[in-house]
């Protein structure tokens, strides 16, 4: 049993319940996405007990952290909002030598590699561009609400795998955020479960994808990535803060991030 999977999935939980962050790439910035995948997508294998041993700490971690952090995380960005999210850019800033080193991308890199790194970026990047007001929660819950929830929680979990794209803000898109927030705040099984199973499902259909992917062309999946994990940075810049005081505060926040980030890379990356 990897139990140091517990604080990593911590992270990963923490960071899926921000709208803008990705916990696909808080997976590559820990160097467990590989791992991951082949673990999901060997789930139901002969090897199922040393893929288990992988994914229950995990598990163990993310929950705990969507259950108990995210009050804290929403906390942090009603009063810190842009310095919060200048500490997620230093973190996701900080992998990319990383990824560049884990995918040799210095040898191996041609220029069709550069330009999937230039379509994943456009295709992150481009969500910018999506406006979204703040929905109401739903009280009223019919067989189609429950139907919309699944839909919901299958959706944003085919995006949580990939890094940069971030399930939570396509959950805020679609309008079922504040109503899955709200639940867990709550403790509605029903809504938990109802979206649990949908993530679930979405998350092993979409590693299988990604394990294809990994397996049969691994330095252009490998620069698909890089270019996703650029492309959030569009998508989670907040902008500078009028004030000094608030500048020299995101500066701060944005060099932990960073330093969180090479921490993290020189136990991670051994």
């Amino acid at each position: 049993m990897e139990w140091r999977n517990i604080y990593r999935g911590m992270l990963m939980g923490a960071s899926d319940v921000v709208p803008g962050v990705s916990g696909g790439t808080i997976a590559v910035v820990l160097g467990i996405y590989d791992r991951l995948i082949e673990a999901v997508n060997g789930f139901f294998s002969k090897d199922f007990k040393k893929h288990l041993m992988f994914l229950i700490p995990l598990g163990v971690g993310v929950l705990t952290a969507v259950f108990l952090l995210a009050g804290l995380i929403e906390w942090l960005f009603e009063h810190y909002p842009k310095q919060t999210q200048f500490a997620f850019l230093g973190l996701i800033i900080g992998v990319l030598p990383f990824l560049f080193q884990k995918s040799n991308a210095k040898k191996m890199f041609k220029g069709n590699h550069i330009l999937l790194v230039l379509i994943g970026a456009c295709i992150v990047g481009s969500m910018v561009f999506f406006q979204t007001g703040e929905p109401e929660v739903v009280t009223q819950f019919e067989t189609s609400t429950y139907l919309w929830l699944f839909a919901s929680g299958f959706i944003a979990s085919s995006a949580m795998i990939l890094p940069g794209i971030s399930g939570s803000f396509l959950l805020y898109v679609i309008g079922s955020y504040t109503t899955i927030i709200s639940a867990i705040k709550n403790l509605d099984f029903v809504v938990i479960l109802t979206v649990g199973v949908g993530i679930l499902l979405g998350i092993v259909l979409m590693s299988k994808v990604i394990h294809y992917f990994l397996a049969s062309f691994p330095v252009a999946t490998y620069a698909l990535v890089i270019g996703m994990v650029i492309g959030s940075v569009f998508v989670i810049f907040p902008g500078w803060p009028a004030s000094m005081m608030g500048t020299m505060m995101c500066v701060v926040t944005f060099a932990g991030g960073l330093l969180f980030a090479y921490l993290l890379g020189r136990v991670e990356y051994r």
